[in-house]
């Protein structure tokens, strides 16, 4: 596990404001989202950064390579980024060693995901096994079926598959002594009556709440060259341009789950204001990943202040 030459630098500057939601308490509303540490590997420096809470992942039963290299690209001009990953990790049983170690007492959320060749007819075992492998290990789960970057893995957003995936885990959650939070984490492509009716499976199988949006398969309104985009082609985009499409999910998402459902907004997050926004539309959460990217650890220092 990487260790931290961060703390003396940045920790000082960031304020602490605890939270409490879903039972637990956060030092502050600013989160890591997934993707950023995948394995777990840098929980230590990352704790020192500032995040009221980090998640990790998205982790996979088996290790997998994800798709091939290039796979990451900037885009300066937007403050964005393509990415199509494709849930590449070290599989479960390594995140579980890396958090084992893990000393600071912080929120961890894990987020599970399908391997790339489970079929979606079969893809709940594969996130009972992530459920049960990190259950002892983090404080909540977020269950990722919106990755554009893993094939037909978006369908598991519609309505029967996922009642069926979520029933599944709310299931074998109720039979612990003491059940963890789960959160469902949604596309910003999704349209408003599937976006209701994930809201509505959300209400039936009782999940604490929603993480809206991950990335974006949309191209429009960007500063980059069009040529350029077709260049990198498949991803999901994250970034500034991302603000708007996941906003109106984020206030049509607090419409149909108003509180105490437990919304965790992320996408597009680079400024005071553009977190301040989230917040007046119905988030409780923040979470940050190309924000982080491009501001640095400043930018978790300035959102504490003023969040």
């Amino acid at each position: 596990m990487v260790k931290s030459p961060f703390k003396k630098i940045f920790f000082k500057g960031v304020k602490t404001n605890p939270t409490k939601l879903m039972g637990l308490e956060f030092k502050n509303k600013i989160g890591l989202a997934a993707g950023f540490d995948k394995n777990a590997d840098m929980l230590d420096w990352l704790s020192e950064v500032g995040f009221g809470f980090i998640e990790v992942g998205t982790i996979t039963p088996k290790p997998q390579m994800g798709n091939p290299k290039p796979r990451l690209f900037r885009l300066p001009k937007d403050e964005a980024l393509i990415n199509r990953m494709g849930f590449n990790n070290k599989g479960v049983e390594y995140m579980v060693e890396n958090l084992k170690k893990h000393k600071h007492k912080l929120i961890i959320g894990g987020n599970i995901g399908k391997n790339k060749h489970t079929p979606n007819d079969q893809a709940f075992e594969d996130y009972t096994t992530c459920f049960e492998a990190l259950f002892n290990h983090v404080d909540y789960f977020c269950i990722n079926v919106s990755s554009p970057n893993t094939k037909d893995l978006r369908a598991l957003q519609d309505k029967e598959p996922l009642n069926h995936l979520l029933s599944h885990i709310q299931n074998l959650n109720h039979q612990k002594a003491q059940p963890k939070p789960i959160l469902l984490k949604i596309a910003p492509d999704l349209n408003p009556q599937q976006i209701k009716e994930i809201c509505e499976v959300v209400k039936t199988n009782n999940i604490q709440g929603i993480i809206c949006s991950n990335t974006t398969i949309d191209r429009s309104n960007l500063s980059t060259p069009k040529s350029q985009i077709e260049y990198i082609g498949a991803g999901g985009l994250s970034g500034k341009p991302l603000i708007s499409k996941s906003n109106e999910v984020l206030k049509r998402v607090r419409k149909y789950l108003p509180k105490p459902y437990t919304i965790i907004a992320v996408g597009g997050i680079h400024s005071v204001e553009d977190a301040q926004e989230k917040i007046a539309l119905g988030a409780d959460l923040l979470q940050v990943y190309t924000g982080f990217i491009y501001k640095g650890p400043g930018l978790i220092q300035e959102l504490s202040k003023h969040v």
